[in-house]
C-alpha cells in the first residue's frame, strides 16, 4: 500500500519508518529543506518515559495565577482574543481534577513505556548515532512540598512498571556530582534511572538516511496546501509542487496539524506551546550535568550531550509565534546559571525557539479519523521523542489493522466525543 505522510519532525519521520518496515510504500512530504527542522530541532534533548506527565495537573489553576505575577515562571499566557486559545484553555482546566490527571497520565506512561521497547529494537536492528546515553532523569526538588507532592505521582510510576527512587539531597549529588557547589538548594529528588538522552534532530538525520536506504521518499521544500476529500475518502494532497496520491495519508504536521485538519472538518483539539531552549559548549566537564536534570520549580531541563548541554523550557500560550523575547531567555539562563554556574561557555550560548503541539490531555492523537484512509500522529506535547518510536509502531499496527500492544482507541480523535 502506498502511504503519504505529512511531516518529517521526529513524530512523521518514525512513522515513514516503521511503515516502510511492515512493506508500505511511503512518501514524506515537508516543507523545510530537512527533517526535523522545527520543534524536534533544538528540544531538551530528553527521552523522559518516567517523567511522561499532562501539563494539566490537581493545583495547576492556582499555580498558574501565581505564575503570572513572577519574572521566572514555567507557564506564560499573552493575553489574545484567540477562540482556540479559550476553547483549549478550558478544556486543560477540565482535565485538571486528580481523576482525568490519574487516567492521562497511566496513557502517557502506557505509550512512553511501550516507546521505550520499540526505540531499544531499532537500536538493536540498526547503527544509529545521535549522542544517545542512558543514564536516566534526576527531577530535582527545591522544597519539601515538592518532595511530599512527589508521592502521588510513585504510586502511578509503580503501577506502570516504571522504575524510580526517591533521594535525599546526598543521594541527587551522588547521582549528579555537578550540583555539589549549590546541595544548599536542594531538599531531594526523583530519580528515573530508563531515561535517556541525546540529540533529537541528529536521530532524525541519521533515520531519515536510513530510511532513504529502505526506499522512503522524501519531498522536502513542499508545502501542503490542502487535502482533497470525496465523501469519506481522502483523495490527494495538493501542495506548491503539484498533487500527491497515495492509497493512505497521515498527517504527522504538529501544531500544523489542527489548520490542516480544519479544513475537511475533522477538529482535533491541538494547541502550540511554544518553548525555549539555550544550548552551550562544555566548560567543566566536572560541573556539568552528566545526564538530565530537571528543575522541578522552574520546569527547566538541562541535558548533558558530549560537548555540549541544551537547557530547555517555559510553556508559553501565544499561538504561532517565533520570536525570542529575552525575558524567555532570562529565565533558562538563570536556572542552570543557578545549579551549574561553572557547567559551560554561557556567552557562546545559542537560543531557539519551537512549537509544541499540546492537547489538553497531554494524551496524542493517534489513528483513525472518519476518513477510512486518513489517520493522524499528533500532539504529543514536549514529549514528541520519548513517545516517537512507540506512536509510529502503534499507528503502522492501526493502519495495518493489526494487533497492538497497548489498546488504540485510548489515542484516537474520538476519546473527545466519548
Amino acid at each position: 500500500m502506498e502511504v503519504i505522510v505529512l511531516g518529517s519532525g521526529v513524530v512523521g519521520l518514525t512513522s515513514a519508518w516503521y511503515l516502510t518496515q511492515a512493506g508500505h510504500e511511503v512518501t514524506v512530504i515537508d516543507r523545510q529543506s530537512r527533517s526535523g527542522e522545527e520543534t524536534s530541532f533544538a528540544n531538551a534533548g530528553q527521552i523522559s518515559y518516567g517523567y511522561s506527565s499532562p501539563w494539566a495537573a490537581p493545583g495547576i489553576p492556582k499555580k498558574a495565577v501565581k505564575w503570572l505575577l513572577q519574572q521566572h515562571a514555567p507557564l506564560k499566557i499573552k493575553p489574545s482574543l484567540s477562540p482556540e486559545l479559550y476553547k483549549w484553555a478550558s478544556q486543560m482546566l477540565l482535565n485538571c481534577s486528580q481523576r482525568r490527571y490519574q487516567v492521562n497520565k497511566s496513557r502517557m506512561l502506557s505509550l512512553s513505556n511501550y516507546s521505550q521497547e520499540c526505540l531499544s529494537q531499532l537500536r538493536r536492528e540498526v547503527t544509529i548515532n545521535y549522542e544517545g546515553k542512558q543514564q536516566g532523569t534526576l527531577q530535582l526538588f527545591r522544597n519539601q512540598q515538592q518532595l511530599d507532592g512527589a508521592q502521588k505521582d510513585m504510586r502511578l510510576l509503580e503501577l506502570s512498571g516504571t522504575q524510580h527512587t526517591l533521594l535525599d539531597m546526598e543521594g541527587c549529588l551522588n547521582q549528579e556530582p555537578g550540583l555539589r557547589p549549590v546541595a544548599d538548594k536542594l531538599a531531594g529528588g526523583l530519580y528515573l534511572p530508563d531515561d535517556e538522552t541525546g540529540d533529537c534532530y541528529l536521530f532524525c538525520q541519521q533515520l531519515t538516511k536510513l530510511a532513504e536506504s529502505a526506499g522512503v521518499k522524501f519531498e522536502f521544500n513542499t508545502d501542503v496546501q490542502r487535502i482533497i476529500k470525496d465523501g469519506d475518502n481522502i483523495c490527494g494532497v495538493i501542495t506548491n509542487r503539484g498533487t500527491f496520491i497515495a492509497d493512505s495519508y497521515v498527517v504527522a504536521m504538529g501544531s500544523y496539524s489542527t489548520q490542516l485538519l480544519n479544513t475537511i472538518g475533522i477538529h482535533i483539539p491541538v494547541y502550540p506551546v511554544k518553548g525555549y531552549s539555550l544550548t552551550v559548549p562544555i566548560k567543566d566537564e566536572q560541573l556539568a550535568p552528566q545526564s538530565t536534570v530537571m528543575d522541578e520549580s522552574y520546569k527547566v531541563a538541562m541535558t548533558r550531550f558530549d560537548d555540549r548541554i541544551r537547557i530547555a523550557g517555559t510553556a508559553e500560550l501565544t499561538g504561532f509565534d517565533y520570536s525570542i523575547p529575552e525575558k524567555r531567555k532570562a529565565t533558562i539562563a538563570m536556572v542552570v546559571k543557578d545549579l551549574f554556574p561553572q557547567a559551560g561557555h554561557f556567552e557562546q550560548g545559542e537560543f531557539w525557539t519551537g512549537l509544541r503541539p499540546m492537547t489538553p490531555d497531554g494524551t496524542p492523537i493517534i489513528g483513525k479519523t472518519q476518513y477510512k484512509n486518513l489517520y493522524t500522529n499528533t500532539g504529543h506535547g514536549t514529549l514528541g521523542w520519548t513517545m516517537a518510536c512507540g506512536s509510529a509502531q502503534l499507528l503502522t499496527d492501526v493502519i495495518n489493522n493489526s494487533e497492538s500492544a497497548i489498546d488504540s482507541q485510548q489515542f484516537d480523535l474520538f476519546r473527545y466525543s466519548a
